[in-house]
């Protein structure tokens, strides 16, 4: 009952909404000044203009390059192409070269894009998402402009143009994530198949090998995804209403067609939120690192979430705003760390919101302008940028330890590009420094040996061992990925799924699921006999029960294929018929 009454609330908080924007007539003053004038920081923050139209028109996602530049698209074409007109929407490259907190340099790398909703450096190039595409962007000639595309992957789906695919992010692992809306039908060939997504979801892809796989389904409009320092997932959703969603592989959540159960997020009835990002660092005050920065796009403020690790799950707590804003044009819709360790905002700037609550050829809808603000803390020092392109080895490897996620993710990418013969004997020597209470390190550089290409199992499969249970979680992860393409330890995995920590036998049977053994399930099974089992925890065995049904069904008709009868009435009331 109270779900639905909150559903009821939040539906109405949406009709109201629309209401106010088709009643919209007085139009915000667009002039910078009178914006800046309407910001309210918290004490000892302060904002300022990076860059701004007419330079650059309707961001929509941002990601910086080991350069320290800042890639933006922009579409003034959304919400649709009209009838005669060209593609015309844009992929800036910003850079502040003189240190003073302002792009001096901005260029138009490409000029021919279709609603482009996500941008990312990589690879000695650029990924885009370009509508039903993932494109490859190259400059050969150094000129500063694209002169070679390449179409990655194909088959995304394009019913509605704020569900296409968007939020591209590389994940410690050289792991190219990607996220879809819910009225989005993606059929995707690839070197292993035809992948397939209908609806709402995340990707993670591997582009040196063409390997696409879904990770979880079912939110509304998740335009926010981020990886803690861990290698765990959070999620956000531009149209769902549940604050912070924690996701694991083969989450469901409410959204996903023809679910039988769904999860939902950590903070039930809070805002709808556009972009997600975690604070890292040494430029922000120290209470701020490791909390969680949402874009509230249709309040005109980003809000700042505290997570607190529970057991195996979490407690998601919102505490003061990273900013608002009294002009009702402010659309914050993405948010990013810089490589000095001030925090960068996209904001669309719109006087209405979009997508659907006011018409598409709507007279109000603003094509012109955009902005990217930058908020920093005067009192404390900003961060010297690193030199990634073109470090050394064991410069690349040390980088992997920086305070500065940012950092370590662009080296991540930067390693990518590196043979592995030149990176691992820098990799390995540093592993071989650490102490037994070094865990994450020990993480970082299993996620370093994947983003090589070198992936180190051994010490992944050592790590599961690790006394903090964050390490243990983390470790499987780092199987999960190629479980079912490489020899996996059995008694590794008989040992995860009884370890105390939940968190830690949700990422056992994860793995469990990549596998081909027979009998899974029956061990996924005794991942509940543990005390601590959470919802999470108790989703991922139902999913196997439900995915590897014709391992055990067959048995079951017979006798009972696991250790207990209460294991076969779970199993069964996840099938939901008699066994």
């Amino acid at each position: 009952m109270k779900r639905i009454i909150l559903f009821g609330l939040l539906l109405l908080a949406g009709a109201l909404t629309a209401s106010a924007q088709r009643g919209l007539k007085e139009i915000p003053n667009p002039d910078v000044k009178v914006q800046e004038a309407g910001f309210k920081l918290p004490p000892g923050a302060k904002i300022n203009l990076f860059a701004a139209d007419p330079q650059i028109t309707k961001p929509i996602h941002m990601n910086w390059d080991g350069q320290g530049r800042l890639w933006v698209v922009g579409s003034p074409l959304y919400p649709h192409i009209k009838p005669g007109e060209e593609e015309t929407d844009r992929l800036y490259v910003l850079e502040d070269t003189n240190g003073d907190g302002i792009a001096n340099s901005v260029s138009e790398f490409a000029a021919d894009l279709h609603i482009p909703t996500a941008v990312l450096p990589g690879d000695g190039g650029v990924y885009v998402a370009n509508s039903t595409e993932v494109l490859f962007l190259r400059d050969n000639d150094g000129d500063g402009k694209s002169d070679e595309r390449k179409i990655v992957l194909s088959g995304f789906g394009t019913e509605d143009t704020h569900h296409l695919l968007h939020t591209f992010r590389w994940g410690p692992a050289g792991h190219l994530w990607m996220n879809q809306s819910i009225y989005i039908h993606s059929h995707v060939e690839t070197p292993y198949g035809v992948r397939r997504l209908l609806g709402g979801g995340m990707w993670h892809f591997r582009p040196e090998t063409g390997q696409l796989e879904v990770f979880m389904k079912g939110l509304v409009n998740s335009w926010g995804h981020v990886l803690d320092e861990w290698g765990q997932s959070f999620m956000t959703d531009g149209a769902g209403g549940d604050g912070i969603n924690y996701v694991f592989p083969r989450f469901v959540g409410v959204t996903s067609p023809g679910a039988s159960r769904v999860l939902r997020g950590l903070n039930p009835g809070q805002p709808k939120h556009c972009g997600l990002e975690v604070v890292t660092g040494r430029h922000v005050p120290e209470e701020w690192v490791g909390t969680l920065l949402a874009p509230d796009f249709r309040g005109h403020r980003i809000n700042r979430f505290r997570l607190t690790h529970k057991g195996g799950a979490y407690i998601s707590t919102k505490i003061e705003d990273l900013v608002s804003s009294t002009h009702r044009a402010f659309r914050p819709i993405d948010v990013k760390m810089g490589p000095d360790g001030a925090i960068y905002i996209a904001d669309w700037y719109n006087p209405i919101i979009q997508h659907g609550e006011v018409d598409f050829r709507d007279a109000r809808r603003d094509h012109t302008h955009g902005r990217i603000w930058r908020i920093s803390f005067p009192e404390r020092p900003l961060v010297q940028k690193p030199k990634i392109v073109g470090a050394s080895s064991a410069g690349l490897v040390s980088l992997l330890d920086s305070p500065e996620e940012l950092t370590r993710t662009r080296v991540a990418v930067e390693l990518r590009q590196r043979d592995a013969k030149e990176i691992m004997p820098a990799l390995e020597k540093w592993y071989g420094s650490l102490t037994e209470d070094q865990a994450l390190q020990k993480l970082r550089a299993i996620w370093g040996s994947q983003a090589v290409g070198a992936f180190k199992r051994s010490w992944a499969e050592d790590l599961v061992s690790a006394s903090n249970p964050k390490a243990r979680a983390g470790a499987l992860r780092a199987l999960y990925y190629t479980a079912g393409e490489e020899k996996t330890s059995r008694a590794l995995l008989e040992k995860a799924v009884e370890d105390p920590n939940p968190q830690v036998r949700l990422w056992a049977v994860s793995v469990l699921a990549q596998l081909p053994w027979p009998d899974t399930v029956a061990l996924a099974l005794r991942a509940l006999e543990k005390d601590g089992v959470d919802k999470y925890l108790d989703f991922a065995v139902w999913s196997i029960c439900r995915e590897h049904a014709s391992r055990w069904l067959p048995i079951a008709r017979e006798r009972n294929p696991f250790q207990h009868t209460w294991q076969l009435f779970f199993a069964g009331r996840a099938l939901k018929q008699p066994v």
